[in-house]
C-alpha cells in the first residue's frame, strides 16, 4: 500500500507534468500544429526551450515570467494551467483513490482543461476533444464498470439532446460544439450527472453573463464562451455530483 501522502504527492506531480502537456495542446491544436514535435519554442522569438526552463511553475517563477532569450513575457495561463490540472487531479484521487475509475476521471478533466483554455482564447469547442471523447467516455465506462453503460448511452443522448433542442428553438442561438461537449459529459459521467453539469453550466453561465452586461463589460450581442462554464460544471459533478444530488433530493423530493 502505498501512503496517502506519497500517493497524493505523486497525483499532484503528475498533474503538474501533464498541465504542462496541456499548455501545449491548448495552443497547437487549433492552429492544425503537431502537438508532440518539435519541442516547446518561445512564440516570440523561436528560441527552443531548454529542459530546465520548462519545469511545471518553477520555471516561470525564476524567470519571472519571461523568455530566457528575448525577454519576452510568458502568459500567466501556463503556470495557472498547470497548478490548475494539479489540484484537480489531487482531488480526484481524493475522491476515488487509486482505481480505473481515478483514470476515467483524469481522462475528463484533462478533456474539460484543453476544451476550456481553447473556447476562451478561440470561441470554439475543439471536435478534435469532443467527438472522440464521447466515444472514450463511453468505453472507459464500459471497462471500468464506474458508470453502467445504459446510463453513460443516455448520458450521450440526454446530454447532446438538450443542446440539439436549444439550438432547433433558438434557431442557432448555441453552437454545435456545446451538443458534442454535452454528449461527451454524459458519457462520461451518466445521464444524471450529466444533466446535473448542464444545470451547473447553465446556471454558472448565465450569472456571469449577467455580472457582465450589469457592469457594461459586455453587450448583448456580444458572444460569451461557454465552454469553460460546462467545463467546470462537468468537474463539479465529477468530483461532487453524487452528495450534491443525495442532498437535492432529499430536501426537494424526499
Amino acid at each position: 500500500m502505498i501512503p496517502p501522502a506519497l500517493a497524493l504527492a505523486a497525483a499532484i506531480a503528475f498533474g503538474l507534468c501533464i498541465g504542462s502537456f496541456l499548455n501545449v495542446v491548448i495552443a497547437r491544436l487549433p492552429q492544425g500544429k503537431n502537438i508532440v514535435f518539435p519541442r516547446s519554442a518561445c512564440p516570440r522569438c523561436g528560441s527552443f526551450i531548454a529542459w530546465y526552463d520548462n519545469i511545471p511553475i518553477v520555471s516561470w517563477l525564476v524567470l519571472h515570467g519571461r523568455c530566457r532569450s528575448c525577454g519576452g513575457p510568458i502568459s500567466w495561463r501556463y503556470p495557472a494551467v498547470e497548478a490548475i490540472t494539479a489540484g484537480l487531479f489531487a482531488l480526484a484521487l481524493l475522491r476515488y483513490g487509486a482505481g480505473p475509475d481515478l483514470i476515467v476521471g483524469l481522462l475528463f478533466l484533462t478533456a474539460l482543461l484543453v476544451i476550456t483554455g481553447i473556447d476562451l482564447d478561440h470561441q470554439v469547442i475543439p471536435d478534435e476533444i469532443t467527438v472522440p471523447g464521447i466515444a472514450v467516455g463511453f468505453l472507459s465506462n464500459l471497462v471500468a464498470g464506474g458508470v453502467p453503460w445504459l446510463d453513460s448511452l443516455l448520458g450521450i443522448v440526454i446530454g447532446g439532446g438538450i443542446f440539439f433542442m436549444i439550438i432547433l428553438l433558438s434557431r442557432g442561438g448555441m453552437g454545435g460544439g456545446d451538443m458534442k461537449l454535452g454528449a461527451m459529459m454524459g458519457a462520461f459521467l451518466g445521464w444524471k450527472l450529466g444533466v446535473l453539469a448542464v444545470f451547473m453550466g447553465v446556471l454558472s453561465g448565465g450569472l456571469v453573463a449577467v455580472i457582465l452586461l450589469a457592469l457594461g463589460r459586455k453587450g448583448r450581442k456580444d458572444a460569451v464562451p461557454f465552454g469553460p462554464f460546462l467545463a467546470l460544471g462537468g468537474a463539479v459533478s465529477l468530483l461532487w455530483g453524487e452528495p450534491i444530488l443525495a442532498w437535492y433530493l432529499g430536501r426537494f423530493a424526499g
